[in-house]
């Protein structure tokens, strides 16, 4: 992937670290089925080294480095579980994490402070929330839940800290994920078509194997595509993010055309979810003037893309979930997430105080899914705790487009468009675990802090 520009100067005299992450990911991917199950922890040893590799070149090449570990590890996890054995912990899936960690040896020796962010107050709160909630699970002495759950959703915030106390240029991180979209979206598109025509093999023995009941079945023309990555929601998630960024901020006809095979399987993924937040990306797109021409030729290409795929041995199965849009509360989904809240409201309490992370097997009979941020932070968090973490989401969002109509900048109102993107997803979403977190903090806090008294805002200067 192009390597983006870094602000520390003595990284351009050593590799750049998206190639110490691309060499581990094939490593991993050749040797890692024949070493078996010491391959997991040497891939998490790896993950943390290439972190901390990145982040002392710049937060520009560590975010490169995140945006892979995360897109290719659970494909790896699955190529070592075919010859190791399933792992039902996803244990390599810590690996990417512990790199979102590297920030965290800068933040404890210059605690920060001087810091001014506005997403500072939104971040305590889901923190404080967090906290509450893994305190309830240590009180019910489920500690493997309290570790997992802890590693997942604080490491997406001290990464989050991180970038705010480096103070990165936000052009440079926007391009950095862009030209590491620019690769991914066309390997992570053209397998997720392979995948959906013809599983491979360690795609079938982990769906046989794990309890997860949204990626269809294990066969040929019955995969709700998940490509590369944990589910279709990380997939179709991370495409759409990759999609937008690509779409408005690389011009010419390449790029679309390598955009492609991703988009078709964007659609394979059935996750209405995330469609909605694409469109609705783009519709925040068309607000500005600065990104209102390229927001009417991606709607273009977009309606080109679809035809085309309805022109594919598989547009029947597109075209029957894209009508299932217009069914609204009718739909099957729709009506089985209001009977969430339902069941939750009629218990005896009501859900005031939670019950901490608890892992739910969905696969049991009698066991309710746990879908989205307001299902999820119910049950954990309780009903008044888990509002203060919804309401720090809605307020990080929220100052993400409050910065959008004050610069009007073209990468300001993408980060808007990402918010505003999150917000639609959050009822079916969890926006603060593992890497849709990443995902979330890592671009939400890419807003400028206040300006300094006497200072000129950034769009009165340029």
């Amino acid at each position: 992937m192009p390597l983006a520009g870094s602000s520390d100067k003595t990284a351009l005299t050593r590799p750049p670290a998206w190639i110490a992450a691309s060499v581990l990911l094939v490593a991993t991917a050749v040797v890692g089925p024949l070493l078996g199950g010491l391959a997991r922890p040497l891939f998490i040893v790896g993950c943390g080294a290439i972190g901390l590799y990145g982040w002392r070149q710049g937060p520009a090449q560590h975010l490169q480095v995140l945006l892979a570990l995360f897109c290719f590890v659970s494909l790896l996890r699955r190529m070592v579980d075919l010859s190791a054995g399933f792992d039902g912990s996803g244990v390599m899936l810590v690996g990417p994490l512990l790199a979102l960690c590297a920030p965290l040896g800068d933040l404890l020796m210059e605690p920060p402070d001087h810091l001014r962010n506005r997403q500072l107050l939104p971040m305590a709160m889901v923190f404080g929330s967090v906290l509450y909630a893994l305190m309830l699970t240590m009180f019910q002495g489920a500690w493997t839940d309290a570790a997992s759950n802890s590693v997942k959703t604080i490491a997406p915030l001290i990464y989050a800290l991180g970038l705010i106390s480096a103070h990165p240029r936000r052009d440079e991180l926007i391009e950095a994920a862009t030209s590491a979209f620019l690769v991914i979206l066309p390997l992570m598109g053209l397998y997720g078509l392979y995948q959906y025509v013809d599983p491979p093999e360690w795609d079938r023995y982990w769906m046989k194997s794990a309890t997860i009941l949204s990626a269809g079945q294990p066969v040929p023309y019955g995969v709700r595509t998940f490509s590369v990555m944990n589910g279709p929601a990380s997939f179709a998630t991370f495409t759409a993010a990759g999609l937008l960024l690509v779409f408005f901020l690389r011009p010419g006809i390449l790029p679309i055309l390598l955009s492609v095979p991703a988009g078709i399987a964007f659609m394979l993924s059935m996750y209405r979810t995330a469609w909605v937040s694409f469109a609705v990306g783009i519709g925040f797109c068309l607000l500005f003037g600065a990104t209102r021409r390229r927001a009417a030729a991606s709607i273009v290409g977009i309606a080109a893309m679809v035809v085309i795929a309805l022109f594919t041995p598989f547009g029947d199965v597109i075209g029957e979930r894209f009508a299932t849009l217009s069914r609204g509360a009718g739909d099957d989904s729709a009506r089985e997430r209001l009977e969430q809240f339902s069941a939750l409201w009629t218990r005896s309490d009501s859900g005031l105080i939670g019950n901490g992370f608890m892992t739910v097997d969905v696969g049991s009979a009698g066991s309710m899914a746990v879908d989205g941020m307001f299902i999820s932070s119910w049950i954990s968090m309780g009903l008044i705790v888990g509002m203060v973490c919804i309401a720090g989401l809605v307020l990080a969002a929220g100052n993400a487009v409050a910065n959008a109509y004050a610069e009007r900048r073209t990468t300001s109102i993408i980060v808007g468009a990402l918010a505003c993107g999150a917000m639609t997803q959050m009822p079916l979403a969890n926006l603060i675990s593992g890497e849709l977190g990443f995902l979330f903090w890592g671009f939400i806090v890419l807003i400028p802090s206040p300006p300094q008294v006497g200072t000129p805002r950034l769009d009165q200067r340029l």
